[in-house]
């Protein structure tokens, strides 16, 4: 299973779990597996399909590029986090 780190304000939808497990072959997999256990934490990650505004998903280290469907390993480590913009 891969291992999911959750931000803070997040925490709420797991428990307050900062780290959780769920499985799946891509981002996207990933998030429905963990939904069925920890309702309600998809539609905090995502608007309209796509991760929100000012999230991003960082599988293994690397920025995800491929976004919802970048692939994610049985032993891979995702943090979903602010995205930092700068000027």
């Amino acid at each position: 299973m891969a291992t999911v780190w959750i931000p803070g304000p997040l925490a709420p939808y797991t428990g307050g779990e900062s780290v959780v497990q769920g499985t799946g072959t891509n981002v996207q997999e990933l998030l429905d597996s963990l939904e069925r256990v920890h309702a309600g934490i998809r539609a905090a990650l995502l608007e309209d399909g796509r991760l929100r505004r000012g999230i991003a998903v960082v599988v293994d280290g690397q920025v995800a590029s491929r976004g919802l469907l970048s692939p994610v390993r049985a032993d891979s480590e995702v943090h979903f986090v602010p995205a930092i913009g700068g000027g």
